[in-house]
């Protein structure tokens, strides 16, 4: 007494294991749904019954099984694909425990549909990945939404069976919506109807593109993750045999921020950021270890390159920064490679005074002084990471004519006259700025948006960090 609990692929012959199609040949019965019955029957041996038990009459299927194994016969129950994905095999088990049968269980993998749909779109499960049903005559929308969810927050190559019927017109459209909350918009995207037979069709698009309405329940959709791509037709996910090596630095500082650069790349939302806004802004994660520095970096257009340039050509000779901490923050040895001078006023004694004797900051008292050492600010990058009230006095004096500085990074932290400091910057049209929108901003930040000018030329080669 056995059942073969057999898996016959997606539909198409050459798809079907050869030890499928021996059990098949040493089946008395094949037990199954009408319609998959072509795709075995030249295999049957002669005298095989087939017996269908309808669509969605799996637990019938499964009682008709037992009592003709039971009753002597070898019995085959076939499910399209793999009979444990989705399929029968799991009922077979817990019927054989609720009946307390003796008949012998023999499961039988096949080729499951998520296979041969990757198959026929390149490679896109090369990493880890998970198969998800949108249907919810088993399991309640509650509990697949929670796992749509982590499987788009976990990064994971994500297989959806049965994504659309008749009843179901709108789960697809919330999957999409979870998942572009989570992911990139130009994440690649496949699918592919009625795999591995005759009207079968393949289609790669993205994530923001990808139309639910072009898909139906015999379409199995494959969502990438954020290291997947298309290339020439076809949609790949590496398992990481090319990735870019990251023991090249000079040292284990510099080999340990190569990698976090990498890794801060991978993970951005929007990975068509020009190189000139990109550096910065992997400077600004890596040192915050905070994504929303995407939203935050405000830049006037190629910024980090004007400046850069301005280094290079000895236009800025000297930074200024508004406290101390920002000064230590600047790699030394890019400031020594590079001839730049670095300083703050904030502790100068006549700063103490001048404030005292004007109801000022001292660090508005050090702008003041910065410019009586470096009249009209040329030669000289502004640098704030702690004081609004330094970067607002800078800006009052460019607005009338007393200077002209040759660049600002703005990145003042705190609740007052925050904002306010960094929108009076912005209007200065001809002055290259780098700003950090909002409350957030600090010294550390500054400081490494200061070094992600001075190492410009770097950025191309995605090579942080030769100065640590």
């Amino acid at each position: 007494m056995k059942i073969y609990v057999a898996g016959i692929g997606p539909g198409s012959p050459e798809d079907i294991t050869p030890a499928v199609l021996a059990a098949v040949k040493d089946s008395d019965v094949v037990v199954g749904y009408k319609y998959y019955f072509q795709f075995i029957t030249p295999y049957l041996k002669p005298g095989t019954e087939c017996v269908d038990t309808g669509m969605k009459k799996e637990k019938a299927r499964a009682e008709q099984a037992f009592n003709l194994a039971e009753s002597g016969k070898t019995v085959c129950v076939i499910s399209s694909g793999d009979a444990g994905i989705y399929g029968m095999a799991p009922l077979i088990y817990e019927m054989k425990r609720e009946r307390q049968s003796d008949v012998e269980i023999i499961p039988l993998p096949g080729i499951s549909a998520f296979q041969k749909a990757a198959a026929l779109l390149g490679a896109p499960m090369g990493h880890d990945f998970c198969v998800i049903s949108m249907s919810d005559l088993m399991t309640p929308w509650s509990l697949i939404e929670k796992r749509i969810k982590s499987a788009a927050i976990g990064d994971f190559v994500t297989a959806v069976y049965n994504p659309k019927s008749s009843g179901r017109y709108w789960q697809l459209y919330r999957l999409k919506e979870i998942f572009l909350q989570e992911r990139n918009p130009h994440t690649v995207v496949g699918y592919v109807r009625q795999a591995g037979r005759e009207d079968q069709s393949v289609k790669i698009t993205t994530l923001e593109d990808f139309d639910p309405e072009d898909v139906d329940m015999f379409t199995v959709v494959i969502i990438g993750n954020s290291q997947s791509y298309e290339w020439n037709g076809s949609f790949i996910t590496p398992r990481g045999y090319y990735r870019e090596q990251v023991d090249e630095g000079k040292n284990l500082g510099q080999s340990i921020m190569i990698k976090s650069f990498q890794t801060i790349r991978g993970e951005l939302k929007n990975p068509n950021i020009p190189l000139w806004k990109l550096w910065p802004m992997l400077h600004a994660i890596h040192t915050t270890a905070d994504f929303d520095m995407e939203n935050l970096l405000w830049m006037d257009e190629n910024a980090t390159s004007i400046l850069y340039d301005k280094v290079k050509n000895k236009e800025i000779k000297t930074i200024v920064t508004d406290v101390t901490m920002v000064s230590s923050g600047i790699r030394k040895g890019a400031l020594e490679r590079l001839g730049i001078d670095v300083c703050s006023y904030i502790n100068d004694p006549r700063g103490a005074e001048m404030a005292a004797s004007e109801n000022i900051t001292r660090a508005q008292a050090g702008i003041r002084l910065a410019l009586e050492d470096y009249p009209d600010g040329k030669g000289v990058l502004f640098a704030f990471g702690n004081a609004p009230t330094a970067l607002l006095e800078l800006c009052e004096l460019i607005r009338k004519g007393k200077c002209k500085p040759e660049g600002i990074v703005g990145a003042p932290v705190g609740f007052v006259h925050v904002e306010e400091s960094k929108h009076a910057a912005k209007p200065f049209k001809d002055i290259p700025k780098i700003l950090i929108e909002g409350r957030k901003g600090g010294s550390n930040l500054a400081a490494t948006l200061v070094n992600s000018i001075l190492t410009f030329d770097d950025a191309e080669l995605l090579r942080p960090g030769r100065d640590v």
